[in-house]
């Protein structure tokens, strides 16, 4: 009988014990326009903002004549952080969640979700601020632990999963920063001059997918300019985009300080201004009396609010606090850590360690002195308990087994302590934070440390603990080398058992390690970080592994990749149809399934990626291979299992920037899997016929 993991046995009892949301004999939206209805204008003027005094911060008052509850809002990308409370209030520090893209589950994700939104009810939040899906453009970005990679099928994967977590326990996600908040530098100012095409194909998409896939509540606009145009007044992207192509049905918040009008703002489509009321509390209740913002804007705005609250349970049921489960939690928050840690080098199998066979073990390093639970800024999560790497390692050492640390601010004491031990695993890493950007290669003497160690002793692992990619001049001088990101509140035990095989590595790059800074696709001044304020996407759609694919460079470490304890095999693709009329706007979908085995003599897991290979033309340059499906198979030693995925329309579209709309090209469409964006182990093809002329 197969045994099921425990994060799901987890998951499964938390939907059993959650109360489904009270259905009233109306829907939410008549019961949302009777509440307008009845409101007075300073009433719809006092909710169409937040509020901030000495007991109140990140809060939209209630009314009480009306029935009308208080909104209290957390963010939360990667578990409950601020929301508003003095001091902090103590939640679970789960992984970053580019260590959640990692994994490539979206079973994970979805719990991730789970975990994030019971919690902000516990604490009596009903609105986070998450999740933040955007594209990681440079690897410089001070927030891309915060989100998910630089691929926009895998991000929108990730993000729709977490979304429905959140949601499915009656918290309402605010999904961010819409749209292209890509770097931290000049963030309050930055106009991004962005091409349509790329704005569709790669900014774009997670939004959507939040959007249409998970009815996602609410939608934060961001502090940048998009084109010339302040995101939160950009009607482009909120009116015409977001509300009227998607048919959007939630509302939309502003970052902490993004509006800059009142008018401008209120017909573009924002809905709610955070944290105060700047512009949307006296300045606005006069536009309306004058009439130039139409009641029926303002009336607009507060059913979209209403109407989400009500559906989500938070307007009948405000949540009120309760106890945080810390065990199960903590012990989820470890799952979760070990499935996205990333083996990038195993020279000589040297991982998995063998405690019976060592004697001695030297832990040397900044990130080896504590636990690193995330990043800074507005997703910082105060833990309700740490698991530091010395003592994780320790304890799965066991007492027959010397560990003894060096934090490595000495590299000459550090690399003594490396020579008289067994085995030396160096943790290095850097510290990522909301409003500034960072160099990526690592800070100080740390370089320095992991040399020294690894020339002292030729059994040393590197342990990153990074939020982004990292330059590595050392690279051929260790044998292992394991990305743990930010590994939240159990780091210690999550990466002991990864270094000692009682989890086998299964996560994946989400993001591509480049070897100098000259090979990042933004690489001039022009596209990051900007010169007098402007920054120009001229890569456009060569994004991440599209440009290293596209201008044949070769990363450090590639999109996709990430080493096993034991080996796999791919075999017997079939796609089919394998030719097709045109799809455009059809139901037509291209099958494709194969076989993956587990060649060797460890259980372990494997993420197999599926790749299109769009015609080219003089017209459309396209990349060679664009990420549109993924699986994860648990696989015992011989064990074969078969991979099933499916290709929409979608999937072969292109934005053709002559008609505004996505479009389909005729001709020869490459259909590619493997185990990653540089491991092409499986090859067939699609033909879409041209379209017959009348």
């Amino acid at each position: 009988m197969r045994s099921f993991p425990s994060w799901l046995l987890w998951w499964l009892g938390a939907a059993l014990t959650l109360a489904p949301c009270t259905v009233k004999a109306q829907s939410a939206e008549v019961r949302a326009r009777s509440v307008v209805r009845k409101m007075t204008l300073d009433e719809k003027i006092e909710e169409l903002h937040g509020i901030r005094d000495a007991t109140h911060f990140r809060y939209v008052p209630p009314i009480h004549r009306l029935g009308i509850p208080a909104l209290r809002i957390t963010n939360g990308p990667a578990g409950v952080g601020p929301d508003g409370t003095r001091p902090q209030q103590p939640a679970t520090a789960l992984p970053a969640p580019i260590s959640l893209a990692a994994s490539w589950d979206v079973r994970l994700a979805h719990l991730y979700g789970v975990i994030i939104g019971k919690e902000s009810r516990d604490l009596a939040d009903g609105l986070l601020e998450g999740p933040d899906v955007n594209i990681m453009r440079v690897p410089q970005n001070g927030r891309t632990f915060e989100a998910f990679g630089e691929d926009p099928y895998l991000v929108s994967q990730m993000a729709v999963n977490v979304i429905e977590g959140i949601q499915s326990q009656h918290v309402i996600a605010d999904v961010k920063h819409y749209d292209a908040n890509n770097q931290e530098t000049d963030r309050f100012r930055i106009n991004e001059i962005i091409g349509e095409r790329a704005l569709h194909e790669i900014y774009l998409p997670a939004f959507e997918a939040s959007v249409k896939q998970a009815h996602v509540g609410a939608v934060m606009c961001a502090y940048n300019k998009v084109n010339g145009v302040y995101s939160c007044q950009n009607d482009m992207l909120l009116h015409q985009i977001l509300k009227k192509d998607w048919g959007f049905k939630g509302f939309v918040t502003s970052d902490f300080g993004a509006t800059h009008s009142t008018v401008r703002s209120a017909m573009a489509g924002l809905d709610l201004e955070m944290p105060t009321g700047r512009y949307f509390s006296t300045p606005l209740k006069a536009d309306v009396q004058s009439g130039r913002v139409p009641m029926s804007v303002i009336d607009d705005k507060l059913v979209r609010r209403f109407r989400t609250m009500m559906a989500l349970g938070v307007y009948d049921h405000p949540p009120t606090l309760h106890r945080i489960p810390v065990k199960e939690d903590g012990r989820l928050a470890r799952e979760i850590a070990e499935q996205g840690m990333v083996l990038l080098k195993n020279k000589g199998k040297l991982l998995p360690l063998d405690a019976a066979r060592l004697h001695s073990i030297a832990v040397i390093g900044p990130y080896a002195a504590r636990a690193i639970t995330g990043g800074g800024g507005s997703s910082h999560v105060v833990p309700l308990y740490t698991v530091d790497p010395v003592k994780g390692i320790a304890h799965r050492a066991g007492s027959g087994v010397k560990v003894r640390f060096n934090d490595g601010s000495d590299v000459a004491q550090a690399a003594a302590l490396a020579k008289s031990s067994d085995i030396a695993i160096v943790m290095v890493g850097d510290y990522e934070t909301e409003g500034r950007d960072h160099p990526i290669s690592l800070q100080g003497d740390q370089d320095q440390l992991v040399e020294a160690v690894a020339r002292a002793n030729p059994r040393t692992i590197v342990v990153l603990k990074s939020g982004s990619a990292i330059l590595m001049p050392w690279v051929h001088q260790v044998p292992a080398i394991l990305e743990a990101w930010y590994p939240g509140e159990e780091d210690g035990n999550a990466v002991a058992a990864v270094l000692f095989g009682d989890v086998d590595p299964s996560g994946k790059l989400p993001i591509t390690f480049p070897r100098r800074l000259q090979d990042l696709p933004a690489n001039t001044p022009e596209q990051y970080p900007g010169v007098n304020g402007v920054v120009h996407y001229s890569e456009g759609v060569f994004v991440g592994y599209r440009h290293y694919d596209a201008d044949h460079i070769r990363p450090l470490f590639p999109f996709g990749y990430g080493l096993s304890y034991t080996t796999f095999a791919y075999q017997h693709l079939t796609v089919a149809p394998q030719a097709l009329a045109p799809v455009e706007h059809s139901h037509q979908t291209v099958s494709v399934s194969f076989d993956v085995t587990n060649t060797g003599h460890r259980a372990g897991a494997e993420v197999a990626e599926l790749y299109v290979g769009f015609p080219q033309t003089r017209a459309v340059p396209e990349p060679p291979k664009q990420l549109k499906g993924f699986t994860k198979l648990e696989l015992k030693p011989g064990e074969t299992g078969q991979a099933r995925l499916e290709l929409n329309a979608r999937d072969f579209s292109y934005w053709d920037t002559q008609h505004h709309r996505w479009a389909i090209l005729p001709g020869v469409y490459k259909i590619m899997v493997g185990s990653s964006s540089r491991d092409m182990l499986l090859h067939g093809q699609v033909k879409i016929e041209p379209r017959r002329k009348m």
